[in-house]
């Protein structure tokens, strides 16, 4: 075995590991967004609940 072989063998070892390691790293990222965006509840903040008058903006159907 040559050191040519060897390195071009080192090189597409680290490769298939470094492919997948990324491909999980970002499958792991998109299920922590995908988690957090549905188990999370943002409290209510205070705004407007009557019809406002110029220009004042108001939630259109309140949750709180």
């Amino acid at each position: 075995m040559t050191a040519r072989t060897a390195s071009s063998r080192r090189r597409w070892t680290c490769a298939w590991l470094l492919v997948p390691a990324g491909l999980l790293l970002v499958a792991a990222a998109n299920a922590h967004l995908v988690y957090v965006a549905v188990s999370s509840q943002p409290e209510c903040v205070p705004h407007l609940k009557e019809a406002g008058t110029s220009g004042s903006y108001r939630a259109a159907k309140s949750a709180c």
